[in-house]
């Protein structure tokens, strides 16, 4: 029964701050033409005021992110063309990125070093989890399927653990970067202020939460293993 209401309360606490993301985002979508100008045109606009024409903006079906490698800001489809609060605020704290790496902020430099040291915990934790049966079989005994079970669970945190210690930088392109270009550019009424900033948390938050509900696969693999 302990182990159910444990199993229960990740469950929730993996779901619960991607559903929160989910909300805040969609809540600011409408009206969908709040604006005369989109995300693109928007992040366009604020590289070229701080001479970074060279980086690109481009629609993605990958999530909103900067890549350092492309030196490209890429929008989804909804941020790229949409003219909402959400999708300006989006495209400003992806230009924040862009800033960061532009002035070589140390914090953005060891983020990109974590990502890259971490990506290798995503791509082997499936397979650890998938081979747990196989070995318990071969082994005919349940201390290997332990070990690789313990093996596997450690292997999906990783992530989580990469993105909570990175959070500072996603803070710092929310609210020291992305929020003062939105005000000097005059974009932000005062009823836009409080919304503004809800949606650059939850900017800041999308890798988190998104690290979190991979942990519900393993909750669904472990309910499986109780059958």
């Amino acid at each position: 029964m302990g182990l159910l209401i444990g199993l229960g309360l990740m469950a929730a606490l993996s779901y619960l701050p991607g559903w929160w993301v989910g909300q805040v985002m969609r809540r600011h979508s409408e009206p969908a033409d709040r604006f005369d100008f989109s995300g693109a045109d928007l992040a366009r606009y604020l590289l070229d005021r701080h001479h970074l024409e060279y980086v690109l903006v481009e629609q993605t079906k990958s999530g909103d992110h900067y890549d350092p490698a492309d030196r490209a800001v890429r929008l989804s489809p909804a941020h790229f063309s949409g003219r909402s609060l959400t999708a300006i605020t989006v495209a400003a704290h992806e230009v924040g990125h862009a800033l960061q790496d532009a002035e070589k902020y140390p914090p953005f430099l060891r983020r990109q070093e974590v990502v890259e040291r971490t990506q290798w915990a995503q791509r082997i934790a499936g397979w650890i989890l998938v081979a747990i049966p196989v070995v318990s079989v071969i082994q005919k005994g349940p201390l290997a399927g332990l070990i690789m079970f313990a093996a596997g669970v450690m292997t999906m945190a990783v992530p989580v653990f990469a993105h909570l210690a990175t959070l500072p930088t996603e803070l710092d392109a929310s609210f020291n970067r992305a929020l003062p270009m939105l005000k000097e550019a005059g974009l932000l009424k005062r009823a836009d202020r409080r919304p503004a900033r809800r949606i650059l948390r939850a900017a800041a938050f999308t890798y988190v939460a998104q690290a979190l509900s991979s942990l519900i696969n393993v909750f669904k693999w472990l309910r499986g293993m109780r059958r």
